[in-house]
């Protein structure tokens, strides 16, 4: 699908300034939002308390390769980008909208070598299959839909047999205690560890100039292989560690 040039040019930029509280260091993201109702379109809640703990974490970005499922207009990975990682952007293949509108935010903050192409949760295709190895996989409210949580964990799971110690780093919007990824991790030998939002500067209301998240309750989530499904590789990059452990989504 082509992109309409009356939907470019209603395309507003929004900008997110990331700031640290110990320093004078700060970094402004420009992202193209459009209102419409595909959710790839607009800046989500969730997305902006991943890219603060991108931010908060800038120093171990640098070099690494970075994957972001279903980017949308791809905060959390232009971030990445901006902070000197290695970073490809995807979305549903069957949303060229939402692709274009990654492309949009790649262009507005300068960034020439960030990848964007089509991966849809739980198709194992050829893009899938000719990655590179990923250090870490990134997704903001991925965990959206009951019915893509297993898809999600499936793509993931693929990722991993090209790098063991490839990490997930993801936010979850929660709307409904009944919804558990505990069966399913277990199902895919995966492991997950919950990150308090305080210990990254996230616990606020309003994060890097903005209104959001807001009210919504967001929480934040490392899944990794499973401990004893294969032995680590030497010299493997590994994320901050954290103690708390989570088993469901809720």
């Amino acid at each position: 699908m082509e992109e309409s040039g009356e939907e470019a040019a209603s395309a507003a930029c929004r900008v997110f300034t990331f700031k640290d509280a110990k320093s004078p260091e700060s970094l402004s993201v420009c992202i193209p939002e459009v209102l419409d109702p595909q959710y790839g379109m607009y800046v989500w809640p969730c997305a902006v308390v991943l890219a603060q703990y991108l931010w908060f974490h800038r120093d171990q970005l640098r070099g690494r390769a970075v994957l972001e499922l279903g980017a949308g207009v791809g905060l959390p990975g232009v971030l990445a980008a901006r902070c000197g990682a290695r970073v490809s952007l995807s979305d549903g293949s069957d949303r060229p909208r939402c692709l274009e509108n990654g492309r949009r935010s790649c262009a507005a903050n300068g960034l020439r070598d960030v990848g964007v192409l089509g991966l849809s949760w739980g198709d194992v295709t050829p893009e899938l299959l000719l990655l590179p190895p990923q250090d870490v996989v990134l997704g903001s409210d991925v965990f959206y839909d009951p019915e893509d949580f297993e898809d999600v964990l499936v793509t993931f799971v693929c990722l991993l047999r090209k790098n063991p110690e490839a990490q997930f780093w993801t936010t979850y919007q929660v709307r409904s205690s009944d919804w558990s990824l505990e069966a399913l991790l277990r199902r895919w030998r995966l492991r997950c560890v919950s990150v308090p939002l305080a210990d990254f500067g996230a616990d606020g209301c309003e994060l890097a100039g903005s209104a959001l998240p807001g009210s919504h309750t967001v929480h934040m989530m490392i899944i990794s292989r499973g401990s004893g499904v294969n032995p680590p590789a030497q010299g493997s990059p590994s994320a901050p560690r954290h103690t708390a452990c989570c088993s469901a989504a809720q």
